[in-house]
């Protein structure tokens, strides 16, 4: 297939760039590169011949017209997201312009290119969405693709809106689309704000390692190359207008994910160790979510995909990864936000 993926030098776009060269399609690459995005990140296949670049922001409408007319895809993989819970409590306004308005730009433009081309069956508009929509769980439970949606954050509200889009575009005019939700990712590329991240640089520089709250809040952490192989099997075999849950398969207590991220650094990397004497307790975000966690028993029943990857094997070849690659993260910590507490102003 040529696929167009948007998002595509984001964390998880670029994974499922890499994977989908890999696996011999043809890929589109359209990115707005903002803040997140970079374009090491698809380094590895950036000279082959089936793979195209185009700087687009999905805010353009007119742009997006002009990248379905070029490259005429037999696919589309919207990742393209404003994603971090903390900025978008900061300033809630480019989540909605992003990922509401630009969503609905995608649904049109991937329509109206869908349309005029005689609305082939081979057509697939895969949209990524996240766990975060359904809310929080308590003590027990888990969501299913029937769980309500209950967005907590401008950020989830954002991405359950473009969810139900997707779902009416499909109702409404034939949109032949796929969705996904998944759980948090993590792994090789995570860009510096985020949590695992975090704590692998503050260690390594010796600075304070911040826990919200007392660390009690639970994920389900899906290593992302696991992430990417799950979003093609869903693209290539999943049911027209179906969603899929993705998830790791791997529930943990933040303060428990940062003691085992510090253990590997005591191991691979001791100087300063042990790390553990770098947590610190910060106060919590606003409207943080208890609990996530993911039943995956359709997507392992209908297509037969389940995670290969444990969280304490991720998380080992993540800061692996990092040790490694200290130039990526080098030319990523003076951009606006990182290294910064986000997500306070209420």
């Amino acid at each position: 297939m040529k696929i167009l993926v948007t998002g595509g030098a984001g964390f998880i776009g670029s994974a499922v760039v890499r994977l989908a060269v890999a696996q011999g399609h043809a890929v589109v690459n359209l990115d707005a590169l903002t803040y997140a995005a970079c374009l090491d990140n698809v380094a590895s296949v950036a000279a082959l011949p089936f793979y195209a670049f185009e700087q687009v922001d999905i805010r353009d409408r007119a742009a997006l017209d002009r990248v379905f007319a070029t490259h005429r895809p037999d696919a589309v993989m919207h990742l393209a997201a404003e994603s971090h819970v903390d900025r978008s409590i900061d300033g809630p306004k480019c989540f909605i312009e992003t990922n509401v308005n630009g969503s609905f730009n995608m649904l049109e433009a991937a329509r109206t290119y869908w349309q005029r081309e005689e609305c082939p069956e081979r057509f697939r508009f895969h949209h990524i969405s996240t766990d975060e929509v359904f809310g929080t769980l308590g003590k027990t439970g888990q969501f299913t693709e029937d769980t309500s949606y209950a967005p907590n954050s401008p950020y989830s509200a954002s991405k359950a809106a473009s969810d139900h889009l997707v779902r009416a575009w499909h109702k409404t005019y034939g949109l032949p689309v796929v969705m996904t939700n998944c759980s948090n990712n993590y792994g090789p590329f995570h860009f510096p704000e985020k949590l695992v991240p975090v704590v692998i640089l503050n260690a390594l520089a010796g600075k304070p390692i911040p826990v919200y709250g007392k660390g009690e809040n639970v994920r389900d952490w899906l290593y992302v190359e696991d992430h990417a192989d799950a979003l093609l099997t869903v693209l290539e075999r999943g049911a027209i207008g179906c969603s899929y849950n993705i998830g790791g398969e791997n529930e943990v207590r933040n303060i428990d994910l940062v003691r085992i991220i510090c253990r590997f650094l005591d191991e691979m990397h001791p100087d300063g160790a042990p790390h553990e004497r770098l947590i610190t307790f910060v106060t919590d975000r606003p409207g943080h979510d208890l609990r996530y966690a993911i039943d995956p028993s359709r997507i392992r029943n209908e297509l037969g995909w389940r995670p290969s990857v444990t969280i304490e094997e991720g998380l080992r070849r993540t800061v692996r990864w990092y040790l490694d690659n200290e130039s990526w993260w080098r030319a990523l910590q003076d951009r606006a936000g990182v290294g910064q507490r986000l997500g306070v102003k209420v």
